[in-house]
């Protein structure tokens, strides 16, 4: 049996903009021309009005920690050597929120409301992730 592959994201049409501003190792989110509200997850729609006029904008990157669990138990068969790792909810200082990683924070120094600042790991040759350390 051949090595487990880890899941990695697949960008669409939507999403290419975020993805191939991370691997320039930089934060980018919709912003509705509509409404003035900042989107994330990638959409083709606003969240918050429906509106189509969605432009992509850089984001500072900074944000706090929402909500955060520990894995102890891995989320996916290929994560089995990362346990124990951080899941989190930030929230970008722009307003939405994340789905992510802590990285490089020990375990008894989270916090709820601490502030972070993202940063872009290296996957393989061709992906990036968007994670979280403290700031």
């Amino acid at each position: 049996m051949g090595e487990l592959r880890r899941p990695v994201p697949r960008p669409n049409s939507v999403s290419a903009p975020f993805w191939k501003a991370a691997k320039e190792g930089r934060l980018q989110i919709q912003l509705c021309q509509a409404c003035g509200a900042y989107v994330f997850y990638p959409r083709e729609v606003c969240s918050e009005c429906l509106a189509p006029e969605l432009e992509w904008v850089h984001a500072s990157g900074k944000g706090t920690l929402y909500s955060f669990t520990i894995a102890r138990a891995p989320t996916h068969p290929a994560f089995s050597d990362d346990v124990p790792y951080v899941i989190a909810i930030v929230e970008l200082e722009e307003g939405p929120r994340i789905t992510t990683n802590i990285i490089d924070c020990p375990e008894e120094d989270i916090r709820i409301g601490m502030a972070l600042q993202a940063t872009f790991p290296q996957v393989d040759d061709s992906q990036v992730l968007v994670k979280f350390r403290p700031e």
